[in-house]
């Protein structure tokens, strides 16, 4: 590695901001059940809060319909009331320690509502996208003031750099619309 930026440094923490933008669009519902889509909810469990998939087993027995197995019995009215509680819009059915959460369909408005969080996600991965390439350039400024690098380097290496942020954005933006498509898909 020549003084100046560490690309693989920042590719990765762009690859991670595509990550974590993955992972969001995955908690947001399209027409199809996922496990995921329980993923943003915490449980009170134990005197502490925790995420549903450490409380019980979350499956897709339908393409409709999402199954919570509570381990303990005792918990079952606690992963309930979180669920309920969590403004995602489901109504689990209690069946002993099982929970069946039956997907509605997503009338027209609600459709909207998920296409407007998926646009808020994808705001935040490029906003981290761009830390990630402001972090970079006062890195190579720095190294050109220092005298580490050269004015030449120093063009090229930031023209790089913004050539991979750009292709992050990239990527976000066509993760975005792929996402988009699906939920607006009736």
């Amino acid at each position: 590695m020549t003084n100046g930026a560490n690309f693989d440094d920042i590719q990765r923490r762009m690859d991670g901001a595509i990550s974590a933008f993955k992972h969001d669009l995955a908690s947001l519902r399209t027409g199809r059940a996922s496990a995921n889509l329980l993923d943003p909810i915490n449980v009170s469990a134990y005197g502490t809060t925790m995420p549903v998939s450490q409380v019980a087993t979350v499956s897709v027995p339908e393409p409709r319909m999402i199954s919570v197995s509570v381990w303990d019995k005792s918990m079952v009215n606690a992963v309930d009331r979180a669920i309920r509680e969590s403004n995602l819009g489901f109504n689990p059915i209690m069946d002993g320690t099982t929970l069946r959460i039956p997907l509605p369909e997503l009338n027209e408005q609600r459709r909207k509502e998920l296409v407007k969080k998926a646009h808020e996600y994808a705001e935040n991965a490029k906003v981290a996208a761009r830390h990630v390439r402001r972090d970079g350039m006062d890195h190579l400024k720095k190294a050109e003031k220092d005298g580490d690098i050269g004015e030449d380097e120093h063009r090229k290496q930031s023209d790089r750099v913004q050539k991979m942020t750009d292709d992050t954005i990239s990527t976000i933006d066509s993760l975005l619309s792929g996402k988009e498509a699906e939920i607006m898909h009736v």
